[in-house]
């Protein structure tokens, strides 16, 4: 009975890990900053990418990819599917600070008000 008991509870760790590792993520791969209390976002949400290139950005939403001029109207298009959703930021830590306040304004002008900032888990250094 004994060895039992200790498969199902490695079948139990099993599925649980599977099902933590299948979080959906619907941006692109960037190097996010880090930060010590970031958390897994499980709630559907419109992602927006920022990737540093060579002497520009480049922007995408949901893995399209779209110019800034774009993004108000294409996140207005895409808030009328659901009721008020939430935006998430994924912004590459190079890229310039000016930048990323001309994508957050953006979003604001399209009427979302639910808007994070995306950072990968890690420890807060001084």
């Amino acid at each position: 009975m004994l060895p039992l008991i200790d498969i199902v509870f490695l079948l139990l760790v099993f599925f649980i890990y599977a099902m933590l590792s299948m979080a959906v993520h619907h941006g692109l791969p960037v190097d996010l900053p880090q930060s010590g209390s970031a958390a897994l976002e499980t709630e559907v949400a419109i992602s927006v990418t920022i990737q540093a290139g060579a002497g520009n950005i480049r922007i995408f939403l949901d893995e399209s990819p779209v110019t800034l001029e774009q993004l108000t109207g294409e996140l207005r298009r895409k808030s009328t599917d659901t009721q008020s959703p939430e935006v998430q930021i994924f912004a590459d830590k190079t890229i310039p600070y000016q930048e990323l306040f001309r994508v957050l304004d953006a979003v604001q002008n399209s009427g979302l008000k639910k808007i994070s900032l995306q950072a990968e888990q890690g420890t807060n250094q001084p």
